[in-house]
C-alpha cells in the first residue's frame, strides 16, 4: 500500500512541474487567456507603464476580436501617449463590438477633444452626460473632461461648474484644481485667478509641477498691479524655460513697472536674439532704456519697433513719452495724436494734459 501511493504521489509531482513549465497564459484553458491579458494590462496601466499595458490588451483582442472592453482601455492607453489616432481606431473598434455605453462615449469624447474637433466631442460628452446621469455612475474624469471643453467654448461658468464636480467625486483632483484656476484665469477673474492658483502651486508636488501656474500666476499678478510678485514668479517659470520670448518680453514689462531697467534691458535682449522681428521688444526695450536716461538709444529703439509695426500705438505713446523729455513737444503731440487715430485709448488723455 505504502509502494502504491509514492508512485501515485511521484506521478503527481511530475504532472505539476509539467505545469510549470509553461507560461501563466498558456497554462490556462483558451477562453481565459484574454481575461487574462486584460487583467495584466489593467495592472501596467496603474503603473502608467502604457506600452506594456497596450501591449496586454491588443493581445488579449487577438485572441477575441469581439472584446470591447479591451479595445476601450487600449485607447485611453493611447491617449496617455498622445496617439490619438490609434486611439480613434480602438474605439471605432470598440463600437462595432459592443454596446455604446458610458464608458465608450466618455473616451470618444475625450479622443475628440484632444484631436481639437470640439464639435464632435460635445456631441459625444452629452451623450456620456445623459448616461452618468439616468446611471447615477460617479466619474471624476467624465466632469473633468467636460469641464476642459467647456473652457474651450469659454462656457467659464459651466466649466468652473465641471471642475467642482470632479472635485466632489475626487477631492484630491491635481487636474481639476489646475481646470479651476485655468478658468477663472481665461475669464480675467483675477482674484479667484490667485486665490486659485495659490492653493494648488502649494499643494501641487514637486515631481508633478506645471511651470505653466507659475506663468499664469505670473500674469495675473501683474495685472493686479502686484508687479514684484509678478517677476518673482516669472523668475521661476524662466528657470524652466529659458528660450521663451514671450516670458522674458512680458517679465521685462514687470520690471519696467518696478523701475527696475537694466534688469529689464537685459530681458529684452535675450528676448531680441530668439526672435530680431518682434516689434514688442524693440518698443519695451526703448521705454526702458528711455527712462534710464538713454533717450537716444531708447528713440532708436521706438523708430524700429514703428517700422516693424507702423499701426501700434503702445509705440507711439513710448515714443512721444522720450520725446516730452528731450524737449521736442511738437513731436510729441504728434505722435499722441498718431496713437489716438490708432485707437489708443490713453492718447487722449495725455494730449490734453500736454500738448493743450
Amino acid at each position: 500500500m505504502g509502494t502504491l501511493f509514492y508512485k501515485w504521489f511521484i506521478i503527481l509531482l511530475c504532472g505539476l512541474s509539467s505545469l510549470c513549465s509553461y507560461s501563466q497564459t498558456d497554462s490556462l484553458p483558451q477562453e481565459l487567456k484574454e481575461i487574462t491579458l486584460f487583467k495584466q494590462g489593467i495592472k501596467a496601466m496603474d503603473t502608467l507603464n502604457y506600452k506594456e499595458a497596450i501591449t496586454s490588451f491588443k493581445k488579449a483582442v487577438k485572441i477575441k476580436k469581439e472584446y470591447w472592453e479591451a479595445y476601450n482601455k487600449m485607447a485611453w492607453c493611447k491617449m496617455q501617449t498622445k496617439d490619438f489616432k490609434g486611439a480613434d481606431l480602438d474605439l471605432y473598434k470598440s463600437q462595432e463590438f459592443g454596446p455604446n455605453d458610458f464608458e465608450t462615449m466618455k473616451l470618444i469624447a475625450m479622443n475628440y477633444y484632444f484631436l481639437k474637433d470640439y464639435k464632435m466631442s460635445k456631441k459625444y460628452m452629452d451623450s456620456a452626460e445623459i448616461l452618468i446621469i439616468e446611471e447615477k455612475i460617479e466619474d471624476a474624469e467624465f466632469y473633468l473632461y467636460q469641464g476642459k471643453l467647456r473652457l474651450a467654448g469659454k462656457s467659464y461658468k459651466q466649466a468652473y461648474e465641471s471642475a467642482g464636480n470632479a472635485l466632489y467625486y475626487k477631492a484630491d483632483y491635481h487636474e481639476a484644481m489646475i481646470l479651476k484656476a485655468e478658468v477663472r484665469f481665461a475669464a480675467k477673474e483675477w482674484p479667484y485667478a490667485l486665490r486659485d492658483l495659490n492653493e494648488i502651486i502649494r499643494i501641487l508636488p514637486e515631481n508633478k509641477m506645471d511651470y505653466n501656474l507659475y506663468k499664469m500666476r505670473a500674469i495675473t499678478k501683474f495685472e493686479l498691479k502686484d508687479y514684484k510678485g509678478s517677476v518673482t514668479d516669472w523668475n521661476v517659470y524662466i528657470d524652466a524655460m529659458p528660450k521663451e520670448e514671450e516670458a522674458l518680453i512680458q517679465r521685462a514689462a514687470a520690471k519696467i513697472n518696478c523701475n527696475d531697467f537694466t534688469s529689464a534691458i537685459v530681458d529684452l535682449d535675450d528676448a531680441i536674439k530668439i526672435n530680431p522681428k518682434n516689434h514688442i521688444s524693440y518698443c519695451y526695450r526703448g521705454l526702458a532704456k528711455g527712462s534710464n536716461k538713454a533717450i537716444v538709444e531708447g528713440l532708436k529703439d521706438l523708430d524700429y519697433s514703428i517700422k516693424l509695426k507702423f499701426d501700434y500705438s503702445t509705440a507711439y505713446i513710448n515714443r512721444a513719452a522720450l520725446k516730452m523729455a528731450a524737449k521736442d513737444k511738437r513731436g510729441a503731440c504728434e505722435d499722441l495724436q498718431k496713437a489716438d487715430s490708432l485707437g489708443n485709448e490713453r492718447a487722449p488723455q495725455l494730449f490734453n494734459s500736454y500738448c493743450k
